[in-house]
C-alpha cells in the first residue's frame, strides 16, 4: 500500500533535531522524497543518514530561515535536486531568553525570536507559496506555532509574540491561496521532548517534572507526535482542512 505522501516532496525545516528530524523520518516512511534544512549542517547530514537508512530519499540544504536569499536558495535547491515542491513543514525557532520579562526581555531577544520564529516562516511561506504557484498544482504547508502561540506565557513575551504571529500568517496564507489549491495549517505543540525542551528544563530532572506537571496526560510529548500531526496536515487526507491552528499539547488547551 502506497503512503501516505507518496510520490510529494517535502521540505523540512529545522529538521537537523527534534521536531524536524522525526518529520523528515516521518515524511520518508510515508513515500516523501525529503528535503533536510537546517542551520546545523552536522545535524542536517545525520538526519539524511538515517532517513537513508531506512530506505528514503532525502538530501541536505544548510540555509538560516531569517535571511531570505538564503531561503529562496533552498527552496530552488529543493526544486532543483527533485523537479517540483508539493509539501513543506516550516518547523526552524528558537527559544531565546525564557527568563526574561517584558521589562527585563533585551532587545536582542525580542529581535532574534521575530527574526526566525516569525519572519522565517513568512520567508518560507512567500518562496514555497511562489515555487506552487509557478508549478500550477496543489501545495500543503504547515507551520510550527506553539501553545504558546494561543495562551500567554509569563517570560515568554518576545517568543509568544513570534508564535502568536505564526498562527496569523498560517490563517492570512490560508484565505489568500484557498481557491488555488494551496493549504496552510500550523501545529501548536505542547512540552515535547526535544533538545529545545532540554534548554528549556535547565537539563535537571525538577525542570523537567515541571514541565511533566503542566501536561494534563502525565508526560511531555515526543517529537514523532507533532511529526505525525504535521505530516497528516501535508497529506491528501486532510484535503479540506486550511487555516487551521492545531493544538497537539497532550490536553494543556483544554484547561
Amino acid at each position: 500500500m502506497a503512503g501516505d505522501m507518496e510520490g510529494k516532496v517535502a521540505l523540512i525545516t529545522g529538521a537537523g533535531s527534534g521536531i524536524g528530524r522525526e518529520a523528515a523520518l516521518v515524511f520518508a516512511r510515508e513515500g516523501a522524497r525529503v528535503m533536510v534544512a537546517d542551520i546545523n549542517e552536522k545535524g542536517g547530514e545525520e538526519t539524511v543518514g538515517l532517513v537513508k537508512q531506512m530506505g528514503g530519499a532525502a538530501s541536505f540544504v544548510r540555509c538560516n530561515v531569517a535571511k531570505g536569499p538564503e531561503v529562496e536558495a533552498m527552496v530552488k535547491a529543493t526544486v532543483d535536486t527533485y523537479g517540483r515542491l508539493d509539501a513543506a513543514f516550516n518547523n526552524a525557532g528558537v527559544e531565546g531568553d525564557t527568563r526574561a520579562t517584558i521589562i527585563s526581555c533585551t532587545e536582542e531577544n525580542f529581535d532574534l525570536n521575530i527574526a526566525v520564529n516569525l519572519k522565517g516562516v513568512w520567508w518560507c511561506m512567500k518562496y514555497e507559496i511562489e515555487q506552487f504557484l509557478r508549478q500550477d498544482s496543489p501545495g500543503a504547508i504547515v507551520n510550527t506555532s506553539s501553545l504558546a502561540g494561543i495562551v500567554g506565557v509569563p517570560r515568554g513575551n518576545a517568543y509568544v509574540a513570534a508564535k502568536h504571529g505564526v498562527i496569523g500568517l498560517t490563517k492570512t496564507g490560508a484565505l489568500e491561496y484557498a481557491r488555488k489549491n494551496i493549504r496552510v495549517n500550523a501545529v501548536c505543540p505542547g512540552a515535547i521532548e526535544t533538545p529545545m525542551l532540554h534548554r528549556i528544563a535547565g537539563g535537571t530532572e525538577k525542570g523537567y517534572e515541571a514541565m511533566r506537571r503542566m501536561e494534563p496526560v502525565g508526560r511531555l510529548g515526543k517529537p514523532s507526535e507533532i511529526a505525525e500531526a504535521a505530516m497528516w496536515l501535508c497529506s491528501d487526507r486532510a484535503s479540506f482542512v486550511t487555516g487551521l491552528a492545531m493544538s497537539v499539547d497532550g490536553g494543556s488547551f483544554a484547561r
